[in-house]
């Protein structure tokens, strides 16, 4: 099984389309179920460190000049960690059983929750709350066009993926220059990229199923899905935040 492949042209031979469009509605809802699930367990984990203090503890040490948290060692193992969790995801997929990828998602999300802490510390509640609804919003929009639009986005997604590139690439280099300027345009570009990503991913994700039915691999897809899917909405998020934030006193 590939995760990479354009099941455009490999349509299934399928007897009854409407089992097999039946299946594709039921693999559909199970992506946008452990997506959910994802979204849901790293809200939990950011809010006990945010607001209960002795989790907070764990990943955070008050700086007694300007009594405010900073992060710990731990916190940014924590926060480094689903890098390592992603790369083996993505290249033992073939591989892994389907019971193992799902724990490695739930371990993925429940350490993104560590970073999003932060975010919860950084930013009031209420804009919080706010951009979180606007991104859920403008993230099923955009989904529900992706599943439903007869446009090949294929090419639309390589441009994508580029500018992806792109934007890690600046966000390296605004590390060292710290440009306000530039952290405006990666932000814009953020939006814009996370959202067209969000598109493609669904229509890709739709694709994918004719692969896998009938098969073991349906179940993994699945998981692969739910974790791109998690990642354009976490990151949308984020930039959306940046311009929605507002900044705790």
């Amino acid at each position: 099984m590939s995760f990479d492949l354009n099941p455009r042209y490999a349509q299934p031979g399928v007897a009854d389309r409407a089992s097999f469009d039946a299946g594709l509605r039921q693999h559909m809802l199970r992506v946008y179920n452990y997506m959910a699930g994802g979204l849901a367990l790293s809200g939990i984990v950011a809010t006990l460190i945010a607001f209960e203090p002795s989790v907070m503890a764990l990943f955070f040490s008050m700086n007694p000049q300007t009594g405010r948290a900073a992060p710990n060692i731990l916190y940014w193992i924590a926060v480094l960690s689903p890098i390592g969790l992603l790369l083996w995801m993505s290249f033992g997929a073939q591989r892994m059983q389907f019971t193992t990828m799902r724990t490695l998602y739930w371990v993925f999300t429940a350490l993104q929750g560590v970073s999003l802490s932060m975010l919860l510390l950084v930013y009031t509640g209420e804009s919080v709350a706010r951009t979180f609804f606007v991104t859920a919003a403008a993230f099923g929009g955009l989904s529900l066009y992706g599943y439903t639009t007869k446009r090949d986005l294929s090419g639309f997604g390589t441009f994508l993926v580029m500018g992806l590139i792109g934007l890690l690439i600046a966000s390296l280099v605004n590390i060292f220059v710290h440009s306000s300027g530039l952290s405006f345009v990666i932000s814009c570009a953020g939006v814009l990229i996370f959202a067209g990503l969000t598109a493609w991913d669904t229509q890709r994700i739709k694709e994918q199923y004719s692969e896998a039915y009938g098969s073991d691999a349906a179940g993994k897809l699945a998981v692969w899905g739910a974790l791109s899917l998690y990642l354009d909405f976490i990151n949308l998020f984020k930039f959306l935040l940046s311009f929605m934030g507002q900044r705790r006193d």
